[in-house]
């Protein structure tokens, strides 16, 4: 019987690791996984994300009890709760005779409370034994340490760590970085089974915030006994520093996959070949009542057909963003099985908020002859044309109005709080949404909570800025039942490549007023840029009607770039909410199926006295589909924004419905990618 083979699973801060220590080896990619750690009055709950093959890097909220502060000579305090990002790079494959690499910098960006540097090696020497070693500063170089190697190559300079520069945490402070004494660390991993491995290890991890005061330390050995429950979850019980039990649960899941439900659908019909059972031609409402009926049972809501000669022109409304493939797949579909057989060319263009922004054009002969063909999807796309569509496609006044009312659940939550690692409301939300003529979209959210503890938070701002944001806490407390938005939006197309909304009412939760934007996006280009203005009011707390005085005018230009391999690029810079001007910088990783990983900074003319704890406005953003998770397609998701803290620093009006992420959809290079659903 062939021996296990060893998996590398999350430590007990929360990224790939043996107990506490890290090893050199990774999650699979676009792994993004929770993890619950807890040992006596410490717990921690990290999110990791595997961004690449090679790169991981974590958001770690901690509940600290009985420990000092980060700082010499500190008291020591009832409760810390810390809030700190870890990143960990392999730079080097294990082979058949050399160990796997990689680098790591914990707490680079928080208080420092868990700041440490390390290069480690590991080894499989067996299918179900690894052996790693390393070199640690700063946190890692607590017992044991000795001279700084790098010194011998730096200088002296690399021998002394200077400590923290400030003490509203947030910032990089990069001149500890592999600085002062050094120390070794290592341990083993032995996969007893699938299910069970045992670990061991070797820490100079002093604690020393927590040494006397939360746990004493008695050694330097840790053990844990882990056991797979499923391939996504593990259980971990851990003896740390021959003194704590503990327990390590970790949940993972990699939107690279499909939910275990899978996508539910019709499966899609035939192409009808003409001079097989073909539809009589009959009047052009008879096509036209044909096709909306054979559209509907796909998801699909005809907007507009016109044919002259032997061409016939769609305007179609969609299903989801990551379906467009499959949306103009199946109206060419419709169309063949549905339209006269002197049709031979079919010019289809997805409808957004009014918007057309791309038209492809089909020969009703390739449809006819790809649709059993082995590699018909690279084929349909080859022979496809996609082009601008120069103007909006006039629909019928009997297409409008069109009503989308929906009561539903909702879930508000705001995690890592700097005073309760989790918030929630939990109510029902009542939404609206009426076009009326095409381009205008008047949108309405009642929210009225029901169970939850956001309004639980005492905590006053103490904020020298505009509290734009801040004061949140009571916006949660008398916001029962509130008003989220109520808008109407004007969307309009000026030229092929340029894009264009006004939207005013309540925007959002705390603003009202007026907002304008364009964006240029040439049809088949990666970049796109845009610029809007707007001229707001801040709400009444209630969120009803009222206004307070506070107004301000923001704005921003926007430079958007999708990278290879899933990545974009944003930059925003302008001016926020509170007056001040400054940049916002995103990344985030964007898969096929819709979910969209990433983080984000915003640095302004605040200086970190000013904005106060966090020194700057940053984050994760994680956007989940809801078709994902529910099989059906839809165009709605579920985003949610993962702070340090909640400032009033680079904090940037949110305004639904924002052009690129409306029209992009149906451009060039997210249409190539989503090609692949055509024939589905």
């Amino acid at each position: 019987m062939a021996d296990p083979q060893i998996q590398t699973t999350y430590n007990t801060y929360g990224y790939p690791g043996l107990v506490e220590l890290p090893p050199a080896h990774s999650r699979p990619d676009a792994e993004l996984a929770l993890n619950f750690s807890h040992f006596r009055n410490t717990t921690r709950t990290t999110l990791t994300f595997q961004v690449t093959p090679r790169l991981s890097g974590s958001l770690r909220y901690s509940a600290l009890r009985d420990v000092r502060g980060n700082t010499p000579g500190a008291a020591v305090q009832d409760e810390i709760f810390d809030r700190s990002f870890s990143i960990h790079y392999r730079f080097l494959d294990e082979s058949s005779r050399r160990p796997a690499m990689a680098i790591g910098l914990n707490d680079f960006l928080g208080t420092g409370i868990y700041q440490s540097e390390y290069i480690v090696a590991s080894k499989t020497v067996r299918p179900n034994l690894r052996l790693t070693g390393g070199i640690g500063w700063g946190r890692l170089a607590g017992v044991g340490s000795f001279q700084n190697p790098l010194s011998y190559i730096f200088g002296s300079r690399m021998d002394t760590r200077p400590g923290r520069e400030d003490d509203e945490g947030g910032t990089l402070q990069s001149q500890n970085w592999f600085r002062g004494p050094a120390a070794l660390f290592g341990g083993i991993e032995w996969q007893l089974s699938d299910g069970w491995k045992l670990q061991a290890e070797f820490s100079p991890d002093a604690y020393p915030q927590e040494d006397g005061t939360a746990f004493d330390r008695k050694s330097s050995f840790n053990f844990a006994a882990q056991y797979r429950i499923r391939p996504d979850i593990h259980l971990s019980l851990t003896y740390l520093y021959g003194s704590e039990v503990g327990v390590n649960l970790s949940f993972a899941l990699n939107p690279k996959d499909p939910p275990a439900a899978g996508l539910r659908g019709n499966a899609p019909p035939p192409v009808l070949v003409r001079g097989v059972n073909q539809m009589p031609a009959g009047t052009p409402a008879d096509s036209r009542r044909r096709l909306a009926a054979a559209l509907q049972q796909e998801g699909l809501r005809l907007q507009s057909l016109e044919t002259q000669g032997d061409i016939a022109a769609v305007g179609v409304q969609g299903t989801s963003r990551t379906r467009t493939g499959q949306d103009i797949g199946r109206t060419a579909r419709a169309m063949s099985r549905t339209l006269p057989a002197h049709i031979e060319q079919f010019e289809i263009a997805l409808v957004v908020n009014g918007l057309t922004p791309t038209k492809v054009t089909i020969q009703r002969r390739d449809m006819e002859q790809l649709e059993h063909e082995l590699d018909n999807s690279w084929s349909s796309y080859a022979r496809a044309r996609i082009e601008e569509q120069d103007q909006a496609i006039a629909g019928p006044r009997a297409a409008y109005p069109v009503w989308d009312n929906r009561i539903s659940p909702y879930i508000q939550p705001a995690l890592f709080d700097p005073d309760e690692p989790v918030r929630a409301d939990f109510g029902v939300q009542a939404s609206t949404q009426v076009e009326p003529a095409r381009g205008v979209i008047l949108r309405g959210i009642l929210r009225q909570p029901l169970l939850g503890n956001l309004d639980d938070s005492d905590r006053p701002s103490d904020s020298t800025l505009p509290r734009v944001r801040s004061d949140g806490a009571l916006y949660d407390a008398e916001g029962s039942p509130a008003i989220t938005e109520l808008t109407g939006a004007y969307y309009y197309q000026p030229a092929g490549d340029l894009f264009g909304r006004i939207t005013g009412g309540y925007l959002e939760p705390m603003f009202g007023g007026l907002s304008a934007e364009l964006l240029w996006f040439p049809l088949k280009s990666r970049f796109a840029m845009g610029a809007e203005l707007n001229y707001v009011r801040q709400r009444d707390f209630n969120q009803l009607f009222g206004f307070q005085d506070y107004s301000v005018a923001t704005g921003h230009l926007s430079g958007y770039w999708q990278m290879q391999n899933g990545f974009h690029t944003q930059i925003d810079a302008g001016r926020y909410l509170a007056g001040d001007w400054g940049a916002t910088f995103t990344l985030h990783r964007e898969f096929k199926n819709g979910w969209r990983i990433g983080a984000f900074a915003t640095l302004t003319n605040v200086s970190a006295e000013d904005f106060g704890e966090g020194s700057f406005d940053k984050g994760i953003i994680v956007t989940i589909p809801i078709d994902w998770l529910s099989g059906s397609p839809t165009r709605d998701d579920f985003t949610t924004v993962l702070r340090p803290v909640q400032r009033d620093g680079g904090a940037r009006l949110d305004v639904a419905g924002r052009l690129y992420d409306t029209v992009r959809g149906v451009r060039g290079h997210d249409l190539q990618v989503n090609w692949g659903r055509f024939w589905r």
